[in-house]
């Protein structure tokens, strides 16, 4: 083993240490370096999965729902008031060009798409969009 007055690391402890500090710094630089990209995306993808739910209940239903953005958030017509959410999940999102979206309740509605955007994070932008035919998704925009 070694001698009865030796004390310290092995070389292979030391190197698995090592290794370790490695991966950490490695996982905190790769989640620090995307955060707008990723706030975009959530929010992109949030959208997407409200237009459709709201796209589903203008079906259901047989009303006519509308979505639409304003300078609080954003707002379903046609659903009832407070069951779906119209706010950002970041206060300064905002579609680029402000417009309203036709979800029903045919079960073929126009392609459609809305971009959006944040001011505080610049170059960074998320377009939702669908054919008419298949769910509104998220993409982002380089």
């Amino acid at each position: 083993m070694g001698h009865p007055g030796a004390r310290g690391f092995t070389l292979l402890e030391l190197l698995v240490v090592v290794s370790i500090m490695a991966l950490a710094t490695a996982g905190v630089g790769f989640a620090l370096a995307d955060g707008g990209r990723t706030q975009m995306q959530r929010e992109g993808d949030r959208l997407a999965a409200l237009l459709e739910s709201a796209r589903a209940r203008s079906r259901a239903t047989g009303s006519v729902v509308s979505w639409r953005a304003d300078a609080t958030g954003f707002h379903f017509d046609g659903v009832a008031p407070g069951s779906l959410p119209e706010h950002w999940l970041e206060p300064r999102t905002q579609p680029r060009t402000p417009r309203t979206l036709w979800l029903g309740p045919e079960p073929l509605i126009g392609a459609q798409e809305i971009t959006l955007v944040n001011p505080e994070l610049p170059g960074q932008a998320v377009r939702v969009a669908s054919d008419g035919l298949r769910p509104f998704t998220a993409q982002a925009l380089q």
